[in-house]
């Protein structure tokens, strides 16, 4: 029996699934990899007869993301599990080192890593998230941030049986919403050093995470109606939970205006409304503050010739280590 469940929830990414396939095979040397087709209309189902070495699970209506993953979680055996998206790759042996790891620390529920930042095309940059990996009790911090990249997560099976599946009803932010209730249970350890390559997503790609103002507004939800409400949460004290709210809407904020202005960028007016409007509603002052840094960054990309994209994702780490850092 396989010690580790590698699932990989894809839909019409025929082309790219190979690849995500194989990066998983390499990654351990006991793993089982169960590929959850959520009715896919191209050619994943022929793709996958053509692949040895996986478990194929075919759905016939869409379930999502979470959905799919939770087939996935359902048919697998392995005693450890882990998501990995069907757009991007798995460092070889990364799941050995963090097994390794996390077996040696019975007091932790879940180990992370980093990841590489890639274009759309796959190619990976000198970029990474996240720039430091907290470690121990990181609940509290998780709630007003997630600093966690999914594909490098790596958790115990026996964490489902007190926090239950992913949640369904929160397309886009379920991975989030699941570290956040092991975190509230369990110890978190991580490993200092990028164990994947993510595809970043794009304001006009169809990736789950290009709709930055969809999932802010299920993130609030999420940290009003549930995570606020969890009894590691209720009881902790009345200034946590207030801070625990401000450094959300400040972060959320933030990331919404930077997703604002690489919307602009490439034309996508009516996203950059609706992710816009979303900051000011969450933080009005951080995202003014943003924006500011923003309209330097574009005066100073067109003094140096630098086109706009590339130059607000530089733009973006880098605010994302400045603030990492303090």
């Amino acid at each position: 029996m396989p010690i580790v469940s590698v699932i990989i929830a894809t839909h019409n990414r025929a082309t790219l699934l190979p690849r995500a396939v194989k990066s998983a095979q390499e990654s351990g040397t006991d793993v089982e990899v169960i590929v959850v087709d959520d009715a896919s209309t191209d050619e994943t189902a022929e793709v996958c007869r053509g692949m040895s070495g996986i478990r194929y699970l075919r759905v016939e209506r869409n379930q999502r993301e979470g959905g799919a993953r939770n087939i996935g979680i359902i048919n697998s055996t392995g005693d450890y599990l882990t998501f990995l998206d069907d757009d991007d790759v798995r460092l070889p042996g990364s799941i050995d080192l963090q097994l390794k790891a996390l077996t040696a620390s019975p007091e932790a529920g879940l180990i992370y890593g980093q990841a590489f930042i890639a274009d759309q095309n796959g190619l990976a940059t000198n970029d990474f998230y996240p720039p430091r990996c907290p470690q121990g009790d990181v609940f509290w911090e998780l709630l007003s941030q997630n600093f966690i990249p999914c594909g490098t997560v790596l958790f115990s099976r026996s964490c489902l049986y007190r926090t239950g599946l992913l949640d369904e009803s929160v397309p886009g932010v379920e991975d989030w919403d699941l570290w956040v209730r092991i975190a509230s249970l369990y110890q978190v350890i991580a490993v200092d050093q990028p164990l994947m390559v993510w595809r970043k997503s794009t304001p006009a790609s169809q990736q789950a995470t290009s709709r930055a103002a969809q999932m802010a507004k299920m993130s609030g939800v999420l940290l009003r109606r549930k995570w606020l409400k969890l009894p590691r949460a209720a009881a902790g004290p009345r200034d946590q939970r207030r801070h625990v709210r401000q450094e959300f809407s400040r972060n959320l904020a933030s990331h919404l205006v930077f997703e604002t202005a690489r919307a602009l960028a490439i034309g996508h007016f009516s996203g950059a409304q609706k992710n816009a409007l979303a900051a000011l509603r969450l933080h009005p002052l951080a995202s003014v503050r943003v924006a500011i840094r923003c309209a330097v960054r574009f005066l100073s990309a067109t003094a140096r010739g630098i086109s706009l994209p590339a130059d607000l994702n530089k733009g973006f780490m880098h605010y994302k280590r400045t603030k990492a850092s303090k």
